[in-house]
């Protein structure tokens, strides 16, 4: 039996949870406010660690 090749890269996805930190792009993963800077990119005079000065972070949504 072969597999599907679609099948082999859903395999190799890590399971996420929701508020687990993603790459952009994965699956079941979406854009949110990051929780550190609520949202402002800025903690203090400086860029928020975090999500880098963009205010957002790319997480795992949803559950199983």
């Amino acid at each position: 039996m072969t597999k599907n090749p679609s099948d082999h890269a859903a395999s190799d996805q890590p399971k996420l949870n929701p508020g687990d930190q993603a790459e952009p792009g994965t699956p079941g993963a979406g854009e949110n406010i990051c929780p550190e800077c609520k949202g402002s990119g800025r903690i203090g005079a400086t860029a928020c660690p975090i999500c880098s000065g963009t205010g957002k972070v790319v997480e795992g949504i949803g559950g199983a």
